[in-house]
């Protein structure tokens, strides 16, 4: 039985089981198992996190996981009903839920996401849910929050893009919130340092495989405007 396409993303397809379940497939293959593991793992530490199914990984590349109803930050952003003030906030929530998470033994860190932004978080009835958990790992929080930064300011970089001035907003209000203060330093005030957040969030999305070369190009535009906003600028 043909199964119906929910949505795509840049690495996999979503399509419906149920009313109650959906499949994610990457088109690669992708080993999903350890993603189905950090997402009950921190669903059971109470972060909003879609439920994983236990048949999850078995197969090369898919994931059962509970479906969701609800638009995401950006449609929000984009009918009016959701502020950009609002949707920086609530980013900046859900990462400090995240990183509150106790840390796996063995672990180097915190589980952290590492895409978090407003096409990866879903506005249910119950509140906002972050999915796309494919790229998380475990280590220095600030990372988390470079990386966050960094992707909103990409869009907000792009010429054209209906979207900029949004997510320019939304930058600034993540970038405005207490722990993103604390953090100022590791995000981007030291500019020089080898070990800086912000530079490793640089290296990591200009080696991104799923960015095209137009994309990778606007990075570096993209760390300046949040070293701006860092500094107080907009």
């Amino acid at each position: 039985m043909a199964l119906r396409l929910l949505g795509r993303g840049r690495t996999a397809d979503v399509y419906a089981l149920d009313d109650a379940w959906v499949l994610r497939r990457y088109r690669d293959g992708l080993d999903a198992r350890r993603e189905a593991e950090v997402m009950t793992y921190v669903r059971a530490h109470g972060c909003p996190v879609p439920r994983v199914r236990p048949d999850s990984g078995l197969a090369p590349g898919e994931l059962v996981l509970e479906r969701l109803t609800g638009p995401t930050q950006s449609v929000a952003l984009l009918r009016g009903e959701l502020s950009a003030m609002d949707a920086g906030r609530e980013l900046a929530l859900l990462l400090r839920q995240l990183h509150a998470v106790p840390v796996r033994p063995g672990a180097d860190g915190p589980v952290r996401h590492l895409d978090l932004h407003p096409d990866n978080v879903i506005r249910t009835a119950r509140g906002p849910m972050v999915i796309d958990w494919c790229n998380a790992d475990e280590g220095d929080p600030a990372l988390d929050w470079a990386m966050s930064a960094l992707i909103l300011a990409e869009v907000a970089v792009e010429p054209g893009r209906a979207e900029a001035g949004a997510a320019r907003e939304v930058l600034c209000a993540l970038l405005a919130e207490p722990l993103a203060e604390r953090l100022g330093e590791r995000l981007g005030e030291r500019l020089g340092a080898p070990a800086g957040a912000l530079d490793e969030a640089w290296a990591r999305r200009a080696a991104n495989p799923t960015l095209d070369a137009a994309e990778k190009g606007r990075v570096g535009d993209a760390v300046a405007l949040v070293r701006a906003v860092l500094q107080g600028g907009r």
